[in-house]
């Protein structure tokens, strides 16, 4: 079985009012468009077009298929996603189970561990450029950063918690100082020293950071963000973000696919409920480079069950066998689909997306484009 999918675009205030209009053609809306979703996750279901009217998450019910492990977005940064992290799998089941207990509702806004699942999730650059904080930066770096602040009162006591030879231990200490509210006056001093600082080696870091600092002014998540990777991916470049890893995507629009939870913990740079205590829970503090992934020919595989993304490059016609359940997404170009059990065929245009069951065992893709595939891992 081969159909078409589609779904409206959520507006998250850190969307961007264009990327996702222009992606896919359309006349922008006025308002923030943040994330398209594909997939059956309850949060957001995808629409099967098949003139039913029917989501994804019935569609397959109705024929006894399993849940999908993963779940597929476009996402269009304007401005900087909350910091934040997600549970392993035996965190979200204690924690989910903890909640539960409690009475907490599943939609509240404290609620943190909105199902039992983990979050491992890819993103791969789709507009040419695409900017994110993702892992805590390696210390003799982040070390040199601050020093480059000055001495007044903020960064000294930054470089001061900083200081020690257990690197992670640093780091945790550094996170529950700067977030656990009794830190204000300082993190408005290195946010201040970071307006004014003058570092070639950290000119991207010191200017992200201004730009953070300006659309969340005084948010102690601004010096967590001093603390992280930054990087800049090309068109096509992914980033892995596993369990506990801190990441905020920052600015462009990118493709991710992710096991299928809904699970944040977060650590500054949002309006919405911070759990400090549980962050440091799970939150993996060992310094180091960014988590970029490294395809395999034209595969992305971080060796989890939840999902394998695959990368069709189409000039005439390309295949991509199945081993589960797939969603295809087309990110450039114009390409046909067709299945090779069902026989079943149409064209998909830019942010335009396919599910296909196992039973089709191959898509062929025919035209010129590129698409990607995310289906379950075979690891």
């Amino acid at each position: 079985m081969l159909v078409p999918l589609s779904n409206s675009p959520r507006d998250y205030a850190w969307g961007s009012p264009t990327l996702l209009a222009d992606f896919t053609g359309r006349t922008p809306s006025g308002s923030p468009e943040a994330e398209i979703w594909f997939g059956d996750h309850p949060g957001c279901p995808s629409t099967v077009d098949d003139g039913s009217g029917r989501t994804l998450d019935v569609w397959l019910g109705e024929r006894g298929a399993a849940p999908l492990p993963y779940l597929v977005k476009l996402l269009a940064a304007g401005s900087s996603l909350s910091i934040q992290a997600h549970p392993s799998v035996a965190e979200a089941r204690e924690g989910f189970a903890r909640e539960e207990a409690a009475g907490i509702a599943r939609d509240a806004p404290e609620r943190l561990y909105r199902d039992d699942n983990h979050k491992p999730e890819i993103v791969v650059a789709v507009s040419e450029t695409f900017r994110a904080l993702v892992g805590l930066r390696p210390l003799a770096q982040t070390r040199r950063l601050v020093a480059a602040l000055g001495s007044s009162a903020g960064p000294a006591a930054l470089a001061e918690h900083l200081a020690g030879e257990d690197e992670s231990a640093a780091m945790r200490t550094t996170l529950a100082w700067v977030l656990g509210g009794d830190a204000q006056a300082e993190v408005e001093d290195i946010i201040a020293a970071v307006r004014q600082a003058a570092a070639p080696e950290f000119s991207a870091e010191l200017a992200a950071l201004r730009r953070i600092a300006d659309d969340f002014p005084g948010d102690p998540g601004v010096v967590v963000a001093l603390l992280m990777n930054l990087v800049e991916l090309q068109r096509g470049q992914a980033l892995y973000a596993p369990a506990g890893v801190l990441h905020a995507y920052q600015d462009g629009l990118g493709l991710e696919v992710m096991a299928a939870s809904d699970n944040v913990l977060r650590g500054g740079l949002t309006p919405k409920h911070i759990d400090v205590a549980e962050l440091l829970r799970i939150v993996d503090t060992t310094p180091g480079p960014a988590p970029v992934v490294v395809p395999s020919g034209d595969v992305l595989d971080v060796g989890i069950p939840d999902f394998v993304v695959t990368r069709a490059l189409v000039d005439g016609e390309a295949r991509v066998a199945l081993h589960g359940p797939a969603i295809a997404l087309t990110v450039r170009g114009e390409v046909e689909v067709a299945g090779a059990g069902s026989g079943t065929s149409f064209t998909l245009h830019p942010g335009m997306a396919a599910y296909a069951d196992a039973d089709e065992r191959e898509l062929v893709f025919r035209g010129a484009g590129e698409v990607f595939l995310a289906q379950p891992g075979i690891g």
